[in-house]
């Protein structure tokens, strides 16, 4: 009995899921949606954003969820801007776990539809692709941990990935959770600052702590990929 997943039993039936979602991410970018993920934006829309969470609590939170699960879904580039919009509604801790849930959410989605009509087609996807998915099947809960924690391939790349790779959801699911949790609050923070900076336009806000602490974090962040290159140039010198 064929493998299910296997290039020879690809049908459109299964690619109608992840057809459906690029193309629904297309239309999105067309029709202009990426401007409102823009810092720009989010600063434009403060006021109105507030307003509506104070009217709706937790019904806002949950649609907030459901708008990053659906920007993730459709891969299109957004998630930091909706991390920091987390912080600055809902703040630091409620703000960075709704966004957990909704890039886990958003992440399971496309890894289903990407499993189902494409699983097992890595080996035909290139050198590239084919380094990941040796990574994948050695070891896939640490390979992924490592992927999410240190942010050396795009977001939506890493989804796709372990789908072709044959990786389970609960291994996908839960590496995904740990390793976006740190990179998630330090966003969420810093949306939480910023908040504070714009209630309160003193230069001094900068040195408080809710503004500093995040900035300084975000900038760990962005040091951490450039010390894995470094050390893995000098291991394999």
């Amino acid at each position: 009995m064929p493998d299910p997943l296997s290039p020879q039993t690809v049908s459109l039936r299964r690619l109608a899921p992840l057809a459906v979602l690029v193309l629904a991410g297309t239309a999105f970018v067309l029709a202009g949606g990426h401007r409102y993920l823009t810092f720009s934006a989010l600063a434009g829309h403060r006021a109105w954003l507030c307003g509506l969470v104070a009217r709706w609590r937790f019904t806002g939170a949950a649609l907030y969820v459901a708008a990053y699960a659906a920007v993730v879904a459709l891969s299109v580039p957004g998630a930091a801007i909706l991390t920091i919009a987390g912080g600055l509604l809902f703040g630091t801790w409620l703000g960075g776990l709704c966004a957990v849930v909704g890039a886990a959410s958003g992440a399971a989605a496309i890894f289903l539809a990407a499993r189902a009509g494409l699983g097992g087609l890595a080996a035909r996807a290139g050198p590239f692709v084919g380094k990941l998915e040796a990574g994948f099947r050695a070891d896939a809960f640490n390979y992924l941990l490592f992927l999410r924690l240190v942010p050396l391939f795009p977001f939506w790349l890493v989804n796709l990935v372990p789908a072709l790779a044959g990786v389970g959801l609960p291994t996908f699911l839960v590496a995904t959770i740990i390793g976006i949790i740190p990179g998630t609050f330090v966003y969420a923070s810093l949306g939480n600052g910023l908040g504070v900076a714009f209630a309160q336009p003193d230069l001094g806000v900068v040195f408080r702590p809710s503004v500093l602490i995040p900035v300084i974090g975000l900038a760990v962040l962005a040091l951490v990929p450039v010390v894995c290159t470094r050390r893995q140039r000098k291991g394999g010198a």
